[in-house]
């Protein structure tokens, strides 16, 4: 703890970008059965999967800081690529664990008229519940537990991580990671969490992956039980039976004392020295599953 905060109060000036980070014009579009399987991602862990004509939103932090302390960690671009009042009906918000930089009280009062259903760890609607969603539309799950929902499995599958969002409530609710599979493809998303064994456990069950959405940012190695480094990012990609994968938890905020851009560059460069596909995608650029994958090194702009 001593060595952290000594780290933290000495600083690093390339924290946060030097300028705003270029993004990407995000137009949604009416869900359509049939068609193509894509992914949106807004920065940090927040994304649109839509698939077999469903609109499945994410871990939803589209705020300004993710923190209730507002004045410290602003996005890097100031605003998002959208209005949430421009989002189509979102079929689902699911959510990865209950930390403020993953489960948004301004976010989540603003999408409240158009979400039907919200899918959670355990403990994890308890927070719902109070911000008036109605229990109804609530599904709490354990690790392994496998849904049927309209069409699509989900199973909640394990992560090492932790939970709470005060000094009082500390793990008392779960986290977890996520499998989303449609007709046409499959999808991996880890939530948070550090390197282990069930990245293969959960690749030997339920992979192989079209794409891995993985925790890649906001890591140190003095608390790397609870975040991945980005080589392991790429190994758990490998674990549970990737094949394309797209890093996040970064690009958004800084909760860390690494470069902003470290976890890309360094994710990048495992990947490529472990033969795997990378898409690095802008905030706000929608990828097709199958199709050619974005790979641009956007985030040097912001640099120079």
């Amino acid at each position: 703890m001593a060595s952290m905060l000594k780290d933290f109060v000495k600083g690093n000036p390339n924290r946060k970008p030097k300028s705003h980070i270029p993004m990407a014009t995000f137009k949604p579009f009416p869900n359509e059965a049939g068609k193509e399987t894509m992914l949106t991602w807004f920065g940090h862990s927040a994304f649109l999967l839509e698939i077999e004509g469903k609109s499945i939103l994410f871990d939803p932090m589209f705020g300004k800081a993710p923190t209730p302390f507002p004045v410290r960690g602003q996005r890097y671009s100031g605003s998002l690529p959208f209005e949430i009042e421009e989002l189509p009906m979102i079929d689902a918000v699911v959510l990865s664990h209950d930390h403020y930089d993953h489960l948004d009280y301004g976010s989540i009062m603003k999408l409240k008229g158009k979400v039907k259903q919200y899918f959670a760890p355990l403990g994890v609607g308890t927070h719902l519940e109070r911000w008036g969603i109605s229990p109804e539309k609530i599904s709490e799950h354990d690790w392994w537990n496998e849904i049927s929902f309209e069409g699509l499995q989900m199973v909640c599958t394990p992560a090492r991580h932790f939970s709470g969002r005060s000094l009082t409530d500390r793990n008392s609710s779960l986290w977890c990671s996520w499998v989303i599979t449609g007709g046409n493809s499959k999808i991996y998303f880890s939530g948070d969490g550090g390197y282990g064994p069930h990245f293969k456990e959960i690749g030997e069950k339920y992979g192989p992956f079209d794409i891995t959405l993985m925790e890649c940012g906001q890591y140190d190695e003095r608390w790397a039980a609870i975040h991945m480094i980005p080589e392991e990012t790429v190994q758990a990609h490998i674990d549970v039976k990737g094949k394309v994968l797209i890093p996040v938890h970064w690009g958004a905020f800084t909760l860390s004392l690494h470069d902003w851009y470290d976890p890309v560059e360094r994710a990048v460069k495992a990947a490529k020295e472990s033969g795997v596909e990378i898409a690095t995608p802008r905030i706000g650029e929608s990828v097709t599953v199958g199709a050619d994958y974005p790979s641009s090194v956007w985030w040097r702009l912001a640099e120079s």
